[in-house]
């Protein structure tokens, strides 16, 4: 039977720990607090704003209207008649939505079929190669994505480097029309996102415990089998995050479709763009900007249901 004494010393004991524990979320959170104040700062406050406008009316010289309506949401499917006011189905901003959700999923796709090979490759090299390679990744980043997107704009023209090796080696006979098209917008994406394939694959390559693949060949698997069955799988979140990394920052990417689309395929960053500059429809700008945040959330909650229970709760 417990003593009184023994009692006492566990509830001395557990009053000190909970003290302890205390102070060290006290600790914690006053490390915290000038990361939260500044995020919300510089985040949530310009989002917040947003949020308000895009259910305001606009005025007539540009700046908002206080009066609350939903016509910036309609809008983005539907028209008003000028005579009786009823609502018309129209796709223009969805097919411009449609646009960009589908270079953007092909940027993604095309990045992680050249990626991964590059990542798998870079992992399994000896540690002096992989910290090169790793380096010689983050190479781009060193360079403004202006004068990239200008250097890619260089290469794909009518008198470029591209043209000109295929006018030399015979393969054509003219010059080919890349830039301001679709597929220039797609090159240009990749060019530009592809490290933020590569460098998450690589760190879960690299953590992946090659015995296991030794051990799918010792059981008379072939390649393609421990590939799909083992490295895949246990990359599966660098893949994720990749794709992520990819698909998000394309969905809204602005000077890409800019200099390589030349004006001519409008996507959601050029579309918000001329709304808050050239329309000064600031209201409906910023519906647009969260109804282009709401697909970025959407995304973010199916990579987080597809993250393993114990990563995501911590």
């Amino acid at each position: 039977m417990t003593s009184k004494a023994d009692t006492a010393r566990a509830l001395e004991r557990s009053g000190s720990e909970g003290q302890a524990g205390r102070r060290t979320a006290a600790a914690r959170w006053a490390l915290l607090g000038p990361a939260v104040i500044f995020v919300t700062a510089i985040a949530v406050a310009p989002i917040t704003i947003m949020f308000v406008y895009s259910f305001l009316m606009p005025g007539y010289y540009g700046g908002v209207e206080w009066t609350f309506t939903l016509d910036n949401y309609i809008g983005f499917l539907f028209t008003r008649d000028l005579f009786d006011e009823t609502l018309v189905f129209d796709p223009a901003y969805l097919a411009i939505f449609g646009r960009s959700a589908l270079q953007a999923a092909f940027a993604t796709f095309a990045s992680l079929l050249l990626g991964f090979p590059t990542a798998y490759y870079i992992a399994t090299r000896s540690p002096r190669w992989r910290n090169l390679l790793a380096f010689l990744i983050t190479i781009p980043f060193w360079t403004n994505l202006l004068i990239r997107t200008y250097a890619m704009l260089l290469l794909l023209r009518d008198d470029g480097l591209v043209n000109s090796f295929l006018l030399a080696t015979g393969l054509i006979e003219r010059p080919l029309q890349m830039v301001y098209t679709d597929f220039a917008i797609a090159v240009g994406l990749v060019y530009t996102y592809l490290p933020f394939m590569v460098l998450p694959i690589y760190a879960s390559i690299e953590r992946l415990d090659f015995r296991l693949v030794e051990a799918g060949f010792d059981l008379y698997a072939d390649r393609f089998q421990v590939l799909r069955r083992i490295i895949i799988p246990l990359a599966k979140p660098g893949i994720i995050a990749g794709s992520l990394l990819v698909f998000i920052p394309s969905l809204g990417a602005y000077i890409t479709a800019v200099l390589l689309g030349g004006g001519n395929k409008l996507m959601i960053g050029n579309l918000i763009a001329n709304q808050f500059g050239e329309s000064r429809n600031w209201p409906q700008g910023s519906a647009l900007t969260m109804i282009l945040l709401a697909c970025v959330v959407v995304a973010l909650l199916i990579y987080i249901r597809q993250m393993p229970k114990a990563e995501r709760h911590g």
